[in-house]
This record gives structure tokens, C-alpha cells and sequence, in this order.
């Protein structure tokens, strides 16, 4: 995908009557419900926008991933939501059987690979597994090519980890799949051994890397990026892209679907639609620095273009598993 520069965010407004004039109005007697597993701070500029073309009134529940999740298998059929926009697969596909098939014209412009292959939900943005690393004490040439290296005893004390992040959770889950339950289970345990340090999720986990409480954090790639942008490139961190493939280079896709109990399909399939617009594409490659997922649009200059990545061949279908890596996790006294 090609580079832009940050201006590009000075389109959003022509962008925005573009789609406006392209989706079609509707009545504002219902309310859209979305519960969304991504955080209010990334996701209500986008509500807002689709709000504003629209007209359509949208109310939005906001929480993990995978406590949205658990809502909606609580709610069963009596969900009041219409869509449920999720951090990851796993999220997606822990409630899967309560989503319903979307339409082509929803599915066609995402990469196959970045979507349901039974049409139950679709990717919305990529996001690129990576380890944040200190530039004062870390070397990116010492960094292993994979994550098995870093069950070597000299990582030891130097480790942080997010395991009750979503997206970690995503990346064990692709090690389950990859490598098997019992290769990810040693691998668990020679972290263990090297005493990580476990933060709530990325952003303190990058922020750690930066001072030097770790050296290394496992992370989505973005988060160095709204670092850079807020405190400029004296930031004490850096991302590292692994360069042996692997569950580790994972990029992992935030995506969403229609609920089919929804009793407001219109609008739910107008919201899908317009995360998939170019306004609402470029906004997460501009504002959130996220890999768009439909083409023709342009990534952020600063992060590095997806064919340059070691992304392994992992259908996100098969990261449905988030019970298993929980109950793995919570075996091996990681996650409460």
C-alpha cells in the first residue's frame, strides 16, 4: 500500500460529504446499538462521523473484547445489539453462531484473508504484531528472529507482556494453531522462567519499554506510533518487525458483523459499510495508524507497508479459540 503523509487527514471533511451523498438517508425513529470490544478513545470519531452522514442516532457499549463478548453469549437472543465490532478474531469468533452472513458488497472489498470465509463477520483494519524494544539498551541486531528466542535466560528480568490484552491473546492463540498446544505451553513456560513483567495492556507496556523498566514489550505495532506523534522521536522506544515470520509477525485484524437477532438491518449494513468507506479507512490509517483493509488506500508514511512484513499464513477464522488460550493462560497461573 502506498505512503501519505499525515496531512492527508485535511481530506477527511471531503471525504465525509462523499459518503454522505453515497449512503442513503434513513429514519431516525430506531436506534443503532453497537457494542464495540475496542476502546471509546479509537472508535467514537468514527460513530461520530458516521453519525453526522447519516443521521442515523447510534448508541455504543463499550468494554474489552472479550467482556463484550461474554455479554452477548449472556444476552443470547434477547442481545439489544445489532452490531458487535471487535479488537480481534477471537472475539468474533467466540459469538459467531450469534452473527448472521453478510452481504457481497460488505465482504468483496476485505482480503479474503482478512475476513469470515463463511461471511459471518469482516476485518476492518490490520494490525501488525511487533516487539517495542528500549534504543539504549537494546540492539535491534541481538532481538531473536522469532519468539522462541526469547525463552533464552538472557531476556530474563528484561520481558514485558500484556496477557490479559486481547491482542496478546490473539497471538498465543495463533501459536496454538501454528505450533501446537504443547509447543505453546513450553514456550509460555520459558517466559515464565524469565520473570516477565505483565502490564494491563499496550500502552503502558510501550511506555515501560521506553524508560527502560523492560527492554522488550510484545505489542501491536501502532502504539509506538501515538507515542511518536504526542512526544516526538526523542520517545525511548522503537518497534521491531521479526524477521523469521511466525506467530509473533501475526497481523491480526479488528473486525465486525451483524447480530442476527437485529431488528435494524438497514442501518447495521449502512455502519458496516461506511467502516469499510474510504473516510472511515483513511481515518484509521491516518488517526489510529492502522493498516487499512480495503484498497487503494493509503497507509500512514511512518508505518511500514504490509508487503514488507513477515505475516505468517493464518486464516483469522482459525483464531476463534480465545476459551482455549484463556483456560491456558489462567492453567499456567498467567491471567487470573
Amino acid at each position: 500500500m502506498p505512503a501519505i503523509s499525515r496531512t492527508v487527514t485535511a481530506y477527511l471533511g471531503v471525504l465525509l460529504i462523499l459518503v454522505s451523498m453515497a449512503l442513503v438517508a434513513c429514519s431516525q425513529d430506531s436506534t443503532l446499538v453497537v457494542y464495540s470490544g475496542r476502546s471509546e478513545s479509537l472508535i467514537e470519531p468514527v460513530v461520530e462521523l458516521f453519525r453526522e452522514s447519516t443521521g442515523i442516532a447510534v448508541d455504543v457499549k463499550y468494554g474489552s473484547t472479550a467482556e463484550i463478548a461474554a455479554t452477548l453469549l449472556e444476552e443470547g437472543k434477547n442481545s439489544p445489539a445489532d452490531v458487535f465490532f471487535a479488537q480481534d478474531p477471537g472475539g468474533l469468533g467466540a459469538v459467531v453462531d450469534m452473527l448472521s452472513t453478510l452481504p457481497d458488497e460488505i465482504l468483496t472489498p476485505v482480503p479474503s484473508w482478512a475476513r469470515s470465509p463463511n461471511g459471518d463477520w469482516v476485518g476492518v483494519a490490520g494490525r501488525a504484531r511487533v516487539v517495542a524494544y528500549n534504543t539504549d539498551e537494546v540492539d535491534p541486531s541481538e532481538i531473536p528472529d522469532t519468539m522462541e528466542g526469547f525463552t533464552d535466560p538472557r531476556w530474563k528480568g528484561r520481558i514485558g507482556w500484556p496477557p490479559s490484552n486481547g491482542s496478546f491473546q490473539a497471538m498465543v492463540t495463533a501459536m496454538r494453531v501454528q505450533w501446537g498446544e504443547e509447543a505453546t505451553r513450553q514456550w509460555l513456560e520459558g517466559i515464565i522462567a524469565n520473570e516477565p513483567v505483565a502490564y494491563p495492556k499496550n500502552t503502558p507496556t510501550v511506555a515501560a519499554a521506553a524508560t527502560g523498566e523492560v527492554a522488550i514489550g510484545f505489542v501491536n505495532h501502532y502504539y509506538l506510533h501515538r507515542f511518536l506523534q504526542e512526544e516526538g522521536e526523542g520517545f525511548g522506544a522503537r518497534n521491531h518487525y521479526l524477521t523469521g515470520g511466525g506467530p509473533g509477525s501475526v497481523v491480526l485484524v479488528a473486525g465486525a458483523g451483524i447480530l442476527k437477532t437485529t431488528e435494524n438491518r438497514d442501518d447495521a449494513e449502512k455502519f458496516m459499510k461506511f467502516l469499510l468507506s474510504t473516510v472511515a479507512q483513511q481515518y484509521f490509517a491516518a488517526q489510529t495508524f492502522e493498516y487499512p483493509l480495503v484498497y487503494g488506500v493509503a497507509i500512514d508514511s511512518a508505518v511500514q507497508p504490509l508487503s514488507g512484513l513477515q505475516n505468517p499464513d493464518v486464516d483469522m477464522a482459525s483464531l476463534a479459540d480465545l476459551k482455549g488460550t484463556q483456560a491456558l493462560l489462567r492453567d499456567l497461573g498467567i491471567i487470573p
